[in-house]
């Protein structure tokens, strides 16, 4: 199910919203390593800064969905957008899997900027890509018999650990991790009753 076979071009005509998500991390990632911007200045403008949101800058409920800080936080999640999202991009059509990734991590910033104090500051897709677990949970819990035993033998431990690696990490946004799950979970759910 997550074991990715195709070739680089067979992916991206695929999986096109996966493809786009990628190149928009990697592109903004980049965009941090060109030394005649401003230090800091993609972050400047796109991470999400809860005192600049309570200032009226709501673009920052999204924009952190896309933004990385350093190559080993773009990797790991853009690696695990490429290996666990397909299925649900399948599954859900170009445009419902886009809101649903898009959702989830709203909700995870949303949630941030509640809990968090003012002066916190986040980036990262984590969130959405909890989310996107949460939609698998949303699966198992709706069709349970359609579920084979592989799929919950993958998909309830990587939750599992995430959640825990969330908890005993330093600099880890827990609130967007659990909230981003939860929004998944939901919008997962509301999606799959539709069909």
């Amino acid at each position: 199910m997550f074991v990715r076979t195709e070739s680089f071009s067979q992916y991206i005509r695929s999986y096109p919203i996966i493809s786009i998500l990628v190149a928009i991390h990697i592109a903004l990632y980049v965009l941090t390593l060109i030394p005649f911007l401003p230090n800091y200045w993609v972050f400047e403008q796109l991470a999400g800064v809860n005192i600049y949101i309570t200032q009226g800058e709501w673009w920052r409920l999204i924009t952190p969905i896309f933004v990385h800080l350093g190559f080993a936080h773009l990797a790991f999640n853009s690696i695990s957008l490429i290996i666990f999202a397909p299925p649900l991009e399948e599954f859900f059509g170009k445009w419902k899997f886009s809101f649903l990734y898009i959702m989830a991590g709203i909700v995870g910033n949303v949630a941030t900027y509640i809990f968090e104090p003012p002066t916190y500051i986040h980036v990262g897709a984590s969130g959405s890509i909890f989310g996107l677990f949460g939609a698998y949970l949303a699966f198992i819990f709706i069709q349970k018999n359609a579920v084979t035993q592989e799929m919950k033998q993958v998909i309830l431990p990587i939750v599992l650990i995430g959640l825990v690696l969330s908890v005993f990490q330093p600099n880890i946004n827990l609130i967007a991790h659990f909230f981003g799950l939860l929004g998944g979970f939901g919008f997962g759910y509301l999606l799959f009753i539709r069909r």
